[in-house]
């Protein structure tokens, strides 16, 4: 059933109520709350993989992108009943599950999904991500630059990786692991092997450090963010600013001097999917054969020693 700015569907077995069709949620883009449904939808089936099982941490827009937004973790009380959630801590979180919740809350105008490392019923990371943060677009190419010498170090430790823009300024490395198996400390044992190579390779180009009046005009290597109860925003998740960016993965030979995050706006990722497939099509298939464990006992083998990695 439909009205002239809403309509009723059923989505695998669920039935869903779709509201404000017309609503203009980034005005710069000229994009309305039905194009952006019909984008969720589109993409549902790259997206869900990332996002089941998960705990999600939303930033909604109920006025669009030039509006406020609010995160969300808690599950609200309007909730349909096929909303499946899980409790941590005092929160009571939505799980990623099918298309019908994430239907729903693209109804919710939530655009920003925040997912953590691993599922609601693990406590071991289930991949390492890299957050590669310049200063602004404009330094967009030390975030490639970052990008290309950490993906040659993992090559050299035959690592499997992906890679991926952050929907707003920066580019997301990411690498899988089998499920359950390696703790956060030793993630983290990794991630800090990386950054130090990075910043003591080009010091004048990237920093760990967390405070932003001390990076200047550097790259800010964030391996705090990959930690327990942390979370990253998911794959196709769209942004909440002027230009409707999506948090888009990349192939490899992708990663170019000439890259901007300006080339994936929400409205081009659908063709883009149905011309050149999706690069994370592999992700998972990946987690079985990555040598970590391997990788992880030299480093510590190194620490116990006091070498220098």
């Amino acid at each position: 059933m439909g009205t002239s700015d809403g309509q009723t569907v059923s989505i695998d077995g669920k039935e869903l109520r779709f509201t404000h069709l017309s609503k203009v949620l980034w005005p710069k883009k000229g994009l309305r709350k039905a194009d952006y449904l019909k984008y969720v939808y589109e993409v549902s089936a790259y997206m869900l993989p990332f996002l089941r099982g998960r705990a999600l941490t939303l930033l909604r827009y109920p006025d669009g992108a030039d509006g406020e937004a609010f995160y969300q973790k808690n599950c609200p009380d309007y909730a349909p009943e096929f909303i499946k959630t899980v409790r941590i801590g005092d929160i009571n979180y939505i799980v990623g599950d099918g298309l019908p919740t994430l239907m729903w809350l693209a109804n919710q105008l939530a655009f920003e999904i925040h997912v953590p490392f691993q599922t609601a019923d693990l406590t071991r990371p289930s991949e390492i991500v890299l957050d590669l943060d310049p200063p602004s677009r404009a330094e967009f190419a030390l975030a490639v630059r970052a990008a290309l010498m950490i993906k040659a170090i993992l090559d050299r430790f035959r690592l499997a990786s992906f890679v991926k823009t952050s929907g707003n300024k920066g580019l997301q490395v990411y690498i899988p692991l089998p499920d359950d198996v390696f703790t956060y400390e030793e993630t983290r044992t990794f991630t800090a092997f990386l950054a130090r190579y990075l910043t003591e390779s080009e010091p004048g180009l990237f920093t760990t450090e967390r405070l932003k009046k001390n990076r200047g005009r550097r790259l800010y290597i964030d391996i705090v963010q990959h930690a327990e109860g942390k979370t990253i925003i998911a794959p196709y998740a769209v942004r909440g600013n002027a230009d409707a960016l999506v948090a888009t993965p990349l192939y490899w030979e992708e990663v170019t001097p000439g890259l901007r995050p300006e080339q994936f706006p929400l409205d081009q990722i659908p063709k883009r999917l149905a011309a050149n497939g999706c690069p994370f099509s592999s992700f998972f298939e990946a987690k079985a054969s990555q040598p970590f464990r391997q990788i992880i006992d030299t480093l510590k083998h190194q620490q116990q020693k006091g070498a220098s990695v």
